[in-house]
């Protein structure tokens, strides 16, 4: 069993007695630092007077919940750690075959997306399943898409871009405005809005085409929030914080309508029962489908020379200028491409709302985007896919928790600690996995037998 000695004392202390002190200094830090947050909350009574309410048995068993992760980590977490890491040297190199989950993953996760909406009708019915396909099947691949537009950006080019909100805000009100003043078909107006979002792209990368690095970030944040305040104060256009409302459905490609008083509505042309679970079955294959779509361009394009030319870029700016690529146009069909794909995200998601506004598009959208990129594994779409899932999918879930409100009391809120928890859950991935969930990646020039780069070979954080 490991030990530490004092050197002012000449005391052996055993992992347990060190995880025990340890445990007693994170609840006292833990009681510190919450105690104002959770143990005293500011209300209001009937007299409209400010009252504190105490809230000592919350705050008791976050204290208690830290000391005994802390204590649990040092005593058999860390040892645990320590001996395979010695053990790993002496092991032999063996070659494993991967499992058939693995060998077949991609075959495995379209299959199970194409029969979701299936499943979901089979087991809660039309209207039960409405919650499952629009909550998490839909919700969920917005940000897969949007994510991997900004993984163009931030995986293959390595340009950190933090205002990635700015071309989905763009995609929402280009679909919005033009779609309620000019009554223009979604399938019309769905290549405009990328078009006006890539041309805002190109648009951002002309300033920013000498920085690199906190500078590029700096620049990017600051244009997600200029387009976000020009949408609330334009309101001759925009209708500034009220939003658009009103923004036409989706129609199956002009044949059908999903609007009942229509006399082409779903349910008469097909002679079927009325639900308006129709319509978001038909968004989820949409969304779908341009998540596809965004994954298919995204491998053909890192196979073409612009591709190569974003991972040399990313990988060295200098040797890739000293190699006669062109960084300017390179790092301008990177802003472009991303945008692209934003602005397709942007007017599905007008679509989905019926209604768009500033709220919808503020920084910590685009923190969220980031997070996902990152934990998933910059250049991944795999990794990213299942970091999608877990985060957006792991707040969505917070709303079905009601049991918690046993634990905690009756005025507890799930969905108010989802960023806690979210934070929590970004600190343990990254200390678990610090290059996102896939740690390797496979090269798209190979020299006769293609291997995956160990994360160990690569710049932190790019997996």
């Amino acid at each position: 069993m490991a030990v530490t000695v004092s050197p002012e004392r000449d005391v052996v202390a055993t992992p347990i007695q060190r995880a025990f002190r340890e445990a007693l200094y994170a609840g006292a830090i833990a009681l510190g630092l919450f105690v104002l947050f959770i143990g005293l909350r500011t209300d209001q009574n009937i007299n409209n007077e400010l009252i504190l309410v105490q809230r000592w048995r919350l705050l008791a068993l976050v204290v208690i919940a830290v000391a005994v992760g802390r204590f649990l980590y040092v005593a058999y977490a860390v040892p645990a750690l320590e001996r395979s890491r010695a053990e790993r040297p002496k092991a032999p190199a063996i070659a494993v075959e991967p499992g058939f989950v693995r060998r077949n993953f991609n075959k495995i996760g379209v299959t199970v997306l194409i029969l979701y909406p299936v499943a979901m009708v089979l087991l809660f019915g039309f209207q039960g399943s409405l919650k499952w396909v629009d909550n998490f099947g839909i919700q969920i691949l917005i940000y897969v898409m949007l994510a991997w537009g900004l993984n163009i950006v931030i995986g293959l080019a390595g340009l950190l871009d933090l205002g990635y909100v700015a071309f989905y805000a763009v995609g929402a009100y280009a679909y919005a405005l033009l779609g309620t003043h000019f009554g223009l078909s979604f399938w019309i107006l769905l290549p405009a809005a990328g078009a006006m979002a890539a041309f805002w792209g190109v648009m951002l990368g002309f300033p920013v085409l000498r920085l690199r690095g906190d500078y590029l970030a700096i620049v990017t944040l600051a244009f997600g929030e200029i387009i976000r305040l020009v949408l609330i104060n334009w309101r001759e256009v925009t209708n500034g914080s009220a939003g658009i409302s009103g923004i036409p459905k989706v129609s199956f490609f002009g044949l059908m309508s999903f609007n009942v008083s229509d006399p082409n509505y779903i349910a008469k042309v097909l002679g079927i029962a009325q639900s308006g679970a129709y319509y978001k079955i038909f968004l989820y294959y949409l969304i779908l489908a341009l998540c596809f779509l965004t994954a298919f361009v995204t491998i053909r394009l890192r196979r073409l020379p612009v591709g190569r030319a974003w991972e040399a870029l990313r990988e060295d700016e200098i040797a890739c200028r000293s190699l006669g690529i062109n960084t300017t146009t390179t790092k301008l069909t990177a802003f472009a491409t991303g945008a692209m794909f934003g602005g397709f995200a942007g007017s599905f998601f007008a679509a989905r709302q019926g209604f768009v506004s500033p709220e919808s598009f503020v920084f910590l959208e685009s923190a969220i985007i980031l997070a996902i990129v990152v934990l998933g594994g910059m250049g991944s779409l795999g990794g990213i896919a299942v970091a999608a899932l877990v985060m957006i999918g792991g707040t969505e879930i917070l709303r079905e928790l009601g049991f918690l409100k046993v634990i905690f009391g009756p005025d507890f809120t799930p969905e108010l600690y989802r960023m806690l928890l979210f934070g929590v859950a970004m600190v343990i991935v990254m200390l678990w996995k610090p290059r996102g969930f896939v740690g390797s990646r496979e090269p798209t020039a190979f020299l006769k037998e293609r291997k995956a780069v160990s994360g160990s070979f690569t710049k932190e954080g790019h997996g």
